[in-house]
Order: C-alpha cells, then structure tokens, then sequence
C-alpha cells in the first residue's frame, strides 16, 4: 500500500512540474512577443528583422522536434524534459544578459539634461553663426566618435541565437511529457491530465502580456541612470522600455522548473493494464511515428491523397500564417495606429484578448459534447466561426485613426494634407537657413496641433528650461501655421491623437475581443473534424504532420513577410551612427492598415474555398 502511495505521489509531482513548465514556456514565448517594439528600437531594426528574430524558436524547436519525438521515448524522459527547461532558461538568460554587454542606451536629442547648463539652446542657427552669438549652444552630435563606439549594432545575434536555443530546449516538453503521462496514468485519467495542462498553459499567455506591461513602462536603464535626465515618455517612438528584465525574471521560472524533473525515476508501474489514449496524446505532443521508412511513404501519399485532409492541412496554414501574423504585431499595431503605449497595449491583450481566447476554446469543446455533432456539424460550425471571425476583422481594420499631423511628412509647412516619402518635403522656407538635419527625430510639438520632427526643422531660435522641462521660443515654421492666439513656441514630444481616436480604439477592442472568441470557439470542431475524417491508422501521422506543416510554413515565415509589409509603410526611419537604416519612427497609418485588410480578405477567400469545399467532401 504504502509503495503504491508513494508511487502515486510521485505521479502527482510529475504533473504538477510539468505543469508549471507549461506555464513558465508559455510566458518566456507570449513575453517575446510583447517585448517586439521594445527589442526593434533598442537594437534599431526593422521590422522584417524582428520577424526573423521572432521565427527563430521555430527554427531552432522544427532542428530538433523529430530526432527528440524518435530517440526520447527510449531514454530517461523526466531527465530530457530537465535538459530541455535547462536549455529555455539559458536561451532566455542569454537574450537579456545582451543587453549589459551593450552600453547605456542613447538617443538623439538636443535637449540640456543639466539645470547648471549655461546659455540657450538654438536650435536654427547657421554653424558658421554659431561662434558669433553669444550665450548660444547646440549639443555636439559626436557622429564620429559614436560609431567607434556602437558595440551594440550587431548585438541582435544573440538575441536570434537565444530565442533559437529557447527553441531547442522546449523540443522534448511536450512530447515526452504527454506520452509520460499516457504511460503510466489511468487510461480515463489521461484526457483530465492533458486537459489540466493545457488550461494552465492558457494562464502562460497572460502572465507573460502582463510582464511585458510592466517591463515596457521602466525605462531600459533603469537603475542606472537618473531618471530626470530621460526626456521621452513612453509613448515617444524612441522610448525603449526595460525589455531584458523579463527575459531574466522568465529564465529564472524555466530553471526552477526542470529541477523536479532531475530526481524522478524512468518509468513507473501501469496504474491500468489498458492502452493510453495514443491519438490524443500524438495530438497534444506534435509529434508521430507510422513504423518503418517502407511503410511511412505510402502512408504519407494516401495521407495526402485524401480531398478532406489535404484541404483541412491548407486551412490550417493560412488559418496559422494569419494568426501568428497578427498577433506578433498586434501591440504594434494598437500603437502605431491608436497612439497607445507598448505597457498599455500589451496590458490590454493580457486582460482583454486571452481570456476571450481560453473562453471561446472551452465552450466549442463543450457544444460538441453537449449537442452531440457530427462530422458535417462541426466542419459547418468551424467554418461559421472563422468566416464570422474574419468579417469581424476586416470591422475591426475599419476603425482607424488619422495620421498625426507631421509636417513635411502627413502635412505641408502650412497645415495642408498630404503624405510623403520624400526627403526634401521636411524643408521648408521657414527652416531653409537652419542647416537641419532631415535624419534627426526629436519632435516638438505646436499649440497648432502639428509636430515638427525636431526643434532646428520647426525654426526655433530660443529655449527655456532642461531636461523634460524644456521649451523653445521663437519658431518660425510655428507660425506658417499660427491659428489666432496661438503660441510660437513648441514642447517636447509628438502632438497626441485628436479625442475622437479615444472612441475608435474602444471599438477596436470590442471588435477585437469578439473577433477572438468567436474564432477560437470553432477551434475544437475544427481540430475534431481532422480526426474524424480519417481513417483511425492514419490519425497519429496526419496531427504529425499538420503541426509539422504549420510550425514549418506558418511560424517561420509569417513574422518575416508581415515585418515586410509593414516596413513598406514606413515614412520616417531612423538613421545609425555608422549609417544605414535602423528603426523606423513613424508609419503612415492608412497603408499600414490597408496592408492588413488585404491579408485578410485574401485569407478570408480561401478559408472559406477549402471549407466550403471540406464539408462536401466529409
């Protein structure tokens, strides 16, 4: 009795240590994910190699995943799990240890940070002038010696090869994990186990948004510099929040978790002489075996060669291109468009979005017990909810906010619209004497409601003030623009959003939110359609293979090409000290989103083909 009660315990210990894997990977991979932005400007990217960076997992867990899911049933598996968690931790211990080997984070500006600073900053004034005025100072731009120094431009390697890493460490988890369970629990036990998992590894998402939230408000050096010395806010494009502590705080989960995994046995006795829920396992664990090489290629054709199964494997890849897609720069497109912070952003699809998701999952498993439905039934369902969830996303795309009012790139000089990509729009006859630089990005902002992308472009001629304090007089593009009472004077940072944007965001998150958990609740009919359609010997291989398929043409690629297309909005990019283009400061918000309307009706058209077509053939 008393060794069935320890073995049983130690069963018990096994599901609690997976458990908390599951809900420690799950935050390192969503916290990746909300530190995008922050990780783009810090190593001054673009966003197609932020993609690239993001898609690196997915390259580093496919490298592995089917060496681990042949050889790792046949070692000791709690011990390749603790390796697997061991190698997370590092990955994301060498993604935040990057950034202390690069230096304090400096951004351009002209701006005093010393109240003792004497004279005022002109920031329009002819460099051979400058020795003529009295009292008049510019900061030194110190280009040269910059470059000398930019030791962190290369430094995004490290952050590819630790999500790489992250990625190869996470290989023998799941798998080995299920297949532990399915082993050695009761056969009815099996679905309550596996279930338990994967609602706690719902919980992993949001914690991980949550995290993301509160890292993006602290400044990236925090700690190490005086704060009243930081003149941007979180909302400025050049703001880059405390990015790395997340990926410590995470590496620290990841570690606590493999250790249990070290002092468990090999195998434990069958608590039922009944075989394991196998398929249910092979659909949890990604993972599949169909016997010897001379069995698995007929088995693959005839796989393949089923009408419902091969359309099924189509819409999950577009379905999954479309999701990891979006959701990569989902806090990226809330800031681009509605003005809000990364914190803010972040703190919304942890609270708003996720718990929808985890909702919507459970109650399409719960309609297809309760009301029984078919395979027909549940390909109609399925094709319902996503056609429902993609109308609510092209709504969802609908809502908008205008561009900010910048001159020279949303607005000319005197207030009229008009977007542009072209360098000399930024001067003006109002700044022509200034010797401005077009790739500098310090906006001011006006009473008139337009921002100026520095104080030389806007003209000013005085300040007052240091630090965040600061204020320049005397603009003389300001008054290009000047409205009756109007100051000519302008403030450090971008103009904000015009209050109606306040409206249109709060539909977006309403639309959002259904959007999610009208989409996730044909998850599960969906997912039982594939079962159901093929015949039972080719169940394991067939979930093999869509993860495989989706992992491989869905996670790797999406990020890339959707960095691309969001790249080809940009209208303002920063520029490096050594040169070359870095990250980009400002988006024109209209062809952003309409690059996001196109992927999805184009998507919108063919789910609904290959459904369409997928409920004729079942």
């Amino acid at each position: 009795y008393l060794d069935a009660l320890y073995l049983l315990y130690v069963f018990q210990l096994f599901i609690v240590a997976l458990s908390f894997t599951y809900f420690s990977k799950a935050l390192t991979g969503t916290y990746m994910k909300s530190s995008i932005t922050q990780i783009e400007r810090r190593f001054d990217l673009s966003s197609t190699h932020i993609g690239l960076i993001d898609g690196s997992f997915e390259m580093g867990n496919l490298l592995f995943l089917a060496i681990v899911s042949h050889f790792g049933a046949k070692l000791h598996r709690p011990r390749l799990i603790a390796v697997g968690c061991f190698l997370m931790a590092v990955g994301a211990f060498l993604t935040g240890l990057t950034h202390f080997f690069m230096g304090r984070y400096r951004y351009d500006t002209v701006i005093r940070l010393s109240q003792n600073s004497s004279g005022n900053i002109a920031a329009c004034v002819e460099p051979q002038k400058m020795a003529q005025v009295p009292g008049i100072q510019i900061e030194p731009s110190a280009e040269n010696n910059d470059c000398e120094r930019e030791t962190g431009s290369n430094m995004w390697y490290y952050v590819f090869l630790g999500n790489a890493l992250r990625g190869i460490g996470e290989t023998p988890v799941t798998p080995l994990g299920i297949s532990y369970i399915d082993d050695f629990a009761k056969a009815e036990n099996s679905p309550f186990y596996i279930a338990c998992l994967q609602t706690i590894t719902l919980l992993g998402p949001m914690f991980g948004f949550l995290l993301g939230s509160y890292c993006a408000k602290l400044y990236v050096d925090i700690g190490y510099v005086d704060m009243e010395s930081v003149t941007i806010t979180p909302k400025d494009a050049r703001w880059v929040g405390a990015w790395w502590m997340g990926f410590l705080v995470s590496s620290g989960l990841l570690l606590i978790s493999s250790i249990p995994f070290w002092f468990l046995p090999r195998s434990l006795p069958k608590q039922e002489g009944e075989e394991g829920l196998c398929v249910f396992v092979q659909m949890c664990g990604h993972t599949f075996t169909a016997g010897s090489s001379t069995e698995f290629t007929p088995s693959l054709k005839r796989l393949l060669g089923t009408p419902a199964y091969f359309l099924l494997l189509c819409g999950s890849i577009l379905k999954f291109n479309s999701f990891i897609g979006l959701f990569t720069f989902k806090a990226k497109y809330m800031e681009q468009q509605f003005g809000q912070s990364a914190s803010r952003a972040n703190f919304l699809i942890g609270v708003l979005n996720l718990p929808a998701v985890a909702v919507g999952i459970f109650l399409g498993g719960l309609i297809m017990k309760r009301y029984k439905l078919s395979v027909v039934s549940g390909a109609q369902l399925s094709f319902a909810t996503s056609f429902l969830a993609y109308l609510l996303l092209l709504l969802q795309f609908g809502t908008k906010c205008d561009n900010i009012r910048v001159a020279g790139l949303t607005v000319s000089y005197n207030g009229t619209r008009s977007v542009s990509y072209k360098e000399e729009m930024l001067y003006s006859d109002c700044n022509s004497d200034c010797s401005c630089s077009a790739e500098e990005w310090d906006p001011v902002c006006s009473d008139s409601g337009i921002t100026y992308i520095s104080p030389c472009m806007a003209g000013c001629l005085s300040s007052t003030g240091y630090g965040k304090h600061t204020l320049f007089h005397n603009c003389s593009c300001v008054s290009t623009s000047f409205r009756p009472g109007s100051s000519m004077s302008v403030r450090l940072g971008q103009c904000p959003h015009v209050k109606d944007c306040i409206r249109s965001f709060t539909s977006y998150m309403a639309v959002s939110v259904l959007s999610s958990f009208i989409n996730s609740l044909g998850a599960t009919p969906g997912y039982m359609v594939i079962i159901r359609c093929i015949a039972p010997e080719l169940k394991s291989l067939a979930l093999g293979i869509q993860a495989l398929a989706t992992r491989t043409l869905g996670g790797i690629p999406a990020p890339v090409y959707f960095g691309a297309l969001i790249d080809s909005t940009c209208l303002k990019w920063s520029v490096k000290k050594c040169g070359g283009r870095g990250a980009c400061r400002m988006y024109n918000a209209d062809a952003y989103r309409y690059r996001l309307i196109e992927i999805d009706v184009v998507t919108l058209w063919l789910k609904k083909e290959e459904i369409g077509q997928n409920i004729k053939t079942c």
